[in-house]
């Protein structure tokens, strides 16, 4: 689960890694009213789940609590690589003297953790490390062992951080390290970690990508997700325990495995289609489960047709049948049904379509022929 700013700067501050005042505001009053609370300059943020805000347009500097309420009104309601903003994060402004960058993630290749800093820092950093590769240091650190003392001096050095910013910055990369391990991160990442004129060290900026298999370790964990502004469909989708993510194109899609679904989606648009969803019903998915992902669909009117992909390993594909048969007697469907099946009970699944004869269900025998009948369904839909 990808984390705003503010959340993931609420998980530092609780390990002691030094944050900026804020405050949240999902108003321009309210963010004038922070303003006013804080004094002095501040920064208005907006809070999307996506890189790229300062470009857009969303982050601007504010020299008055008016100027804050303007700021505010402008980033509010803007769209950020298909994100609507939704609420802004009011920050005291910081006396920036120089900017490093500062991630921890899973190298799984490895099966190590992975460490990555740079002194270039508030930059992008992909384009920095194809641009000035030795301004990149990584390092791997054995999770049973945890980041040592003197592997954080060695990426502070080696790194080419500030001498005078040694001390401070080796105890940021502990604290940023525990933040990682002990609340069950898949990424913590700092662009920029700062260090001000005073000689200290600041989280200016979170990205923070939460494990949600480790949630029952951290019941308040769930709060975070309250503040989100789902689609409504992968609400409908999650309410359902299906994973779900929209997308923009015509062709719906139905697969059991993450692997499958994604092969069916290039494969789609190796045909000339476009698929407007991912959508993975599990590896042990049954009838209740496949009438239930027909169903989600149903609310999405981007869709023109629906491809099925089952490969019966620990799924059944006569079940899948049953839940296809009984979702079209219980639904209007409003859109053809290209089914593929193979795998387990295949044949008997392939039978049970045969024998339903309903005009809307098309079988295909291969995973081309699947997406080609369904992009030209789609098309012509």
């Amino acid at each position: 689960m990808d984390l705003f700013e503010y959340q993931g700067k609420s998980l530092f501050a609780r390990v002691g890694v030094p944050v900026p005042d804020g405050r949240l505001a999902i108003s321009p009053t309210e963010a004038r009213t922070a303003a006013d609370a804080i004094g002095g300059t501040v920064v208005v943020k907006a809070q999307v789940q996506v890189g790229g805000r300062g470009k857009a347009g969303g982050i601007k500097v504010a020299d008055s609590p008016r100027a804050a309420e303007e700021a505010a009104g402008q980033i509010l309601g803007m769209d950020i690589k298909g994100h609507t903003v939704h609420s802004v994060w009011v920050e005291q402004a910081s006396d920036i003297a120089a900017e490093y960058y500062v991630s921890f993630t899973l190298d799984r290749s490895a099966k190590k953790h992975l460490a990555i800093v740079s002194a270039q820092g508030g930059v992008d950093i992909e384009g920095v490390a194809e641009s000035d590769p030795e301004a990149v240091v990584k390092l791997h650190i054995d999770p049973v062992v945890g980041l040592t003392d003197w592997q954080a001096r060695e990426l502070v050095y080696r790194g080419k951080l500030e001498p005078t910013a040694a001390r401070a910055a080796t105890a940021a990369l502990k604290k940023l390290y525990e933040a990682f391990v002990s609340l069950d991160c898949d990424l913590v990442e700092v662009n920029p970690l700062i260090l001000t004129g005073s000689g200290e060290i600041v989280a200016l900026d979170s990205k923070v990508t939460l494990d949600s298999n480790a949630f029952f370790r951290h019941p308040d964990f769930g709060e975070f997700e309250a503040a989100f502004h789902r689609d409504p469909i992968e609400a409908k989708a999650k309410e359902r325990d299906l994973n779900f993510i929209k997308l923009e194109g015509s062709v719906g899609i139905i697969g059991n495995g993450a692997g499958l679904v994604m092969s069916t989606l290039d494969i789609v648009d190796l045909v000339g289609g476009s698929a407007s969803n991912f959508l993975d019903v599990g590896g042990g998915a049954g009838a209740d489960t496949i009438l239930n992902a027909l169903e989600v669909l149903t609310h999405d009117e981007t869709v023109k047709s629906v491809l099925i992909n089952i490969f019966g390993g620990i799924t059944r594909c006569d079940l899948v049948a049953q839940g296809i048969i009984e979702a079209l007697d219980r639904l209007e469907l409003p859109w053809p049904i290209v089914v593929r099946l193979d795998g387990t009970n295949a044949d008997a699944g392939r039978a049970l379509l045969a024998e339903s004869r309903h005009e809307k269900l098309i079988p295909a025998s291969t995973m081309r022929e699947a997406a080609e009948r369904a992009v030209q369904l789609a098309g012509t839909h």
